[in-house]
């Protein structure tokens, strides 16, 4: 395949040529084409390394991240199979994102030593710590497998683990580390592998399905089994054998090859926790949702207790409520040697169904032969849990259709007493969120609360939402009272927040901190008198914009909710210099509440990242940018949200574009309006029902919600539930009403749920037949997030052109 792949771009009017500004008619062919050197040379920019702490707190493991990958890259075989997209040749995930080099930080004395024996430009992923810190394990992607390699702290070199090639198909983590720090466990190709099986030529028949009047409603998936030669396909690529490999390359191999998804050791690592899918599959659903077995297997591999065994589960009901019935977010309870944990659900999983209890969670502990015992009966659906010691476990419920979260205090070595209550709030209200409890490595390798005062008080870190923006912060919270001590709060300039406890005795917090001419750095606070010791010190990536002036603003709806949103302008830029062109980026969202939804959710003191899908990359270009104003789209009591969707749309974008007019910074006739995904849906609709921008760009999004009738984003009513609703939400039916010139972008393999490339197609293809001004860019390759930079590249020019031509240089609109 050459590098630059051909890609076919349709327009009505006014299409570009690829070196001058001429019109052509038709349909088009263009290489793929770069955006000015200045926006170029932000998307080439290099990538700020993460880090991964050690369980002992030692280390920091600085991991690389490389630039964009090439289509060539991007464009590798790929079978896309009941949601799952593989790459054929190494039977793991085609759709991955790499990490390309690995370096030891020692926090003592901030040495670093970079970790030898890598081969180039290697493919790594899934960076997973021995319990004891020895080691880390991590994935290769070679040409023709996914290999397992470890690297080794005293050594500061990695090897290939043995020949094994992994299964790293499935959804799940392909390896975990036993306790003894080691032995790995893996899901790993069958030593003896079947062939591939071969499409028919001829076919044998009709494919059939058929309902017998039961209801399965569904969301509209992307890439699912379609004939029997696609299950069969599925089956091959999903079957895997469990393994164990230890660190000097010696492997076992356990039971027969099946389509395994999970193979997750407990605690004391004798056991293993197994999930298995197997037939009938579904043409309807994706493969979570097929039947599969959970079963406790020995060292040996030995089946000793079977959990459940799940039917196809087709009739889950549509909403976010809704739950699969049987044994579902099965788990390993974190500080005991062996003991598994399971939720089920008590209203058949329909969150319609009027229940007093909601779901059950259950423990049996080794050797599994008794009855589950009951550990907690909540009245909202299960949340998860954290755990402490046998006297303290912190459980969550929650419920979508009131925003209601709470915690639980139960003690599980004596499910016979009543849970305490913690808390019972809003998850919608940011301001009151009292965090999320600190954990700490147990010498077996799990996580459990760090606990103080015989367990009555824990650590929590949060966010730190407020009038002034976000604050992580860190308090001392007391499980009896609810009340919490300010131990640490993040102050301006920076924007610093927690990572991890790493001497809770001592209170010393590892933390990153940045600002906005500064990228994240890792540093460790002593939260007794806040002395700071540097870690790391990466430098800006992106010089260019480091005199951007950013600004939190806020401004008020005709219906006196509170609005916010992040406004940059140009470097060197001076009010001497008048209004700009502006470019507007934002992402409706849905509430229950005004008050909250009036809530500031950002940082005047964050660095910002610039990548493929940042509006800032038009900073360089002469434009304003007006970041995330906040759309809320409100239904508080039994309203529903989205019965006003387009009026409140609206009201929030008019008294966004008339703040940055009164500002002075923005030319009114000069504002262009654009999103991704459901920020596209919102743009095609202020076209549709407003005239307060020139132009508007719509990446990747739905415009006929016709075509998702069961529901999308956070709507849980049916098409035929809602019907004017889903009609009016749709700009497709309003096309006739675009008079603005509309840029449509589109992943040609979008697996979004919802998103599939009809939907632009469609919308382009009316906006064509109604003489509109239009533009359609089919990537080739690229799902809803885009990766090659190629297609990144050419997305800038192309955003470029129709932003230069329709918005910047636009003649004034006739009055």
């Amino acid at each position: 395949m050459r590098l630059k792949t051909i890609i076919f771009l349709a327009s009505l009017t006014l299409m570009f040529d690829a070196t001058a500004t001429g019109i052509i008619s038709a349909e088009t062919t263009l290489t793929y084409q770069m955006p000015p050197d200045e926006i170029a040379a932000l998307i080439d920019a290099p990538r700020t390394p993460y880090a991964s702490i050690s369980p002992d707190n030692q280390w920091l493991l600085l991991i690389g991240i490389p630039n964009y990958p090439s289509i060539e890259e991007v464009a590798q075989p790929e079978e896309r199979l009941a949601g799952l997209r593989i790459n054929p040749r190494t039977n793991g995930s085609s759709r991955n994102y790499y990490r390309n080099s690995l370096t030891l930080l020692k926090i003592s004395d901030q040495s670093q030593q970079k970790i030898t024996g890598l081969p180039e430009n290697p493919k790594l992923q899934t960076f997973k710590w021995s319990p004891d810190s020895r080691y880390v394990a991590f994935t290769r992607t070679s040409s023709e497998a996914v290999e397992l390699w470890l690297a080794e702290v005293a050594t500061s070199t990695a090897r290939r683990l043995s020949t094994l090639r992994l299964n790293d198909a499935a959804y799940g983590d392909a390896f975990y580390w036993l306790s003894d720090s080691r032995t790995l466990v893996c899901r790993a190709l069958p030593e003896k592998r079947q062939e591939k099986p071969q499409a028919p030529q001829v076919p044998v028949g009709p494919i059939v399905q058929e309902n017998t009047g039961k209801k399965a409603p569904a969301r509209t998936y992307a890439d699912l089994l379609k004939n029997p030669h696609d299950e069969d396909l599925f089956e091959y690529y999903l079957t895997a054998q469990v393994a164990t490999v230890d660190v000097e390359g010696t492997v076992n191999r356990l039971g027969d090859p099946a389509l395994i998804i999970t193979a997750e050791p407990s605690p004391d690592g004798n056991y293993f926790l197994v999930e298995t899918i197997h037939r009938p599959f579904s043409y309807l659903v994706p493969a979570y949702r097929f039947p599969k077995t959970i079963e406790i297997w020995d060292r040996s591999g030995r089946v000793v207790r079977q959990i459940d065994d799940l039917p196809l589960a087709e009739e889950i009901p549509i909403g976010r409520g809704a739950a699969r019935r049987g044994a579902r977010r099965v788990e390993w309870r974190a500080d005991v040697p062996a003991t598994v944990v399971w939720a089920e659900a008590q209203d058949g999983g329909d969150p319609k169904t009027e229940a007093k209890i909601r779901d059950h969670l259950y423990a049996l502990k080794a050797p599994f032969d008794g009855d589950p015992v009951l550990l907690a009966a909540l009245g909202l659906r299960y949340g998860g849990v954290d755990w402490g010691t046998g006297e303290v476990a912190l459980v969550y419920d929650w419920w979508w259709s009131t925003r209601q979260s709470r915690m639980w205090r139960i003690q599980p070595d004596h499910p016979e007493k009543v849970p305490h209550l913690i808390y019972d709030r809003s998850f919608e209200d940011r301001y009151t969120d009292p965090g999320d409890p600190m954990k700490a490595y147990t010498p077996s390798g799990t996580r459990t609360l760090i606990l103080l005062d015989d367990g009555k008080t824990i650590f929590m870190a949060g966010d730190g939402h407020s009038p002034e923006g976000k604050r992580p912060f860190m308090d001392q919270f007391d499980l009896e009272s609810g009340k919490s001590t300010r131990l640490w709060r993040s102050e301006a300039p920076f924007y610093e927040y927690g990572i991890r406890l790493i001497d809770p005795e001592e209170r010393l917090l590892l933390t990153g901190r940045e600002a906005v001419e500064q990228p994240r750095n890792y540093f460790v606070r002593d939260l007794d008198d806040s002395t700071l010791t540097q870690l790391t010190d990466f430098p800006h990536p992106t010089p260019q914009l480091k005199d951007v002036r950013k600004e939190l603003i806020q401004y008020q709806r005709a219906d006196s909710v509170n609005l916010s949103a992040t406004l940059y302008l140009p470097p060197g830029y001076t009010p001497e210099q008048g209004p700009l062109p502006v470019l507007v980026w934002a992402y409706p969202e849905e509430f229950k509440s005004a008050d909250a939804a009036g809530q500031i959710t950002d940082s005047p003191y964050q660095f910002d990242r610039v990548g493929w899908w940042t509006p800032l990359l038009w900073l360089v270009h002469g434009y304003a940018v007006l970041d995330d104003p906040s759309l809320p789209i409100i239904g508080e009591g039994d309203a529903e949200p989205n019965d006003t969707y387009v009026e409140q749309l609206v009201a929030g974008a008019q008294v966004a574009v008339d703040e940055i007019v009164r500002r002075g910074v923005a030319d009114a006739d000069r504002i262009a309006i654009g999103g991704h995904s459901y920020g596209a849906f919102m743009t095609a609709n202020l076209l549709a029902h407003s005239d307060l921008f020139r132009a508007g760009i719509a990446r990747t999004g739905a415009y006929n919600r016709t075509l998702t009738p069961f529901g999308f984003q956070a709507e849980e009513r049916t098409l035929w539930e809602a019907r004017d609703t889903y009609i009016k939400m749709s700009p497709f039916m309003y096309a006739d009403h675009i008079n603005e010139p509309l840029l449509l972008i589109h992943g040609d393999a979008d697996n979004n749920a919802g998103t599939f490339p009809m939907q632009s197609e469609r919308m382009y293809e009316a906006l064509k037949g109604l003489g509109k001004t239009a533009r359609l860019v089919m990537l080739p390759h690229e799902s809803h997030s885009y990766r090659a930079r190629e297609s990144i590249m050419h997305m800038a020019w192309e955003m470029t052109r129709w932003l230069d031509t329709y918005v910047k240089n636009a003649p004034p609109r006739h009055k």
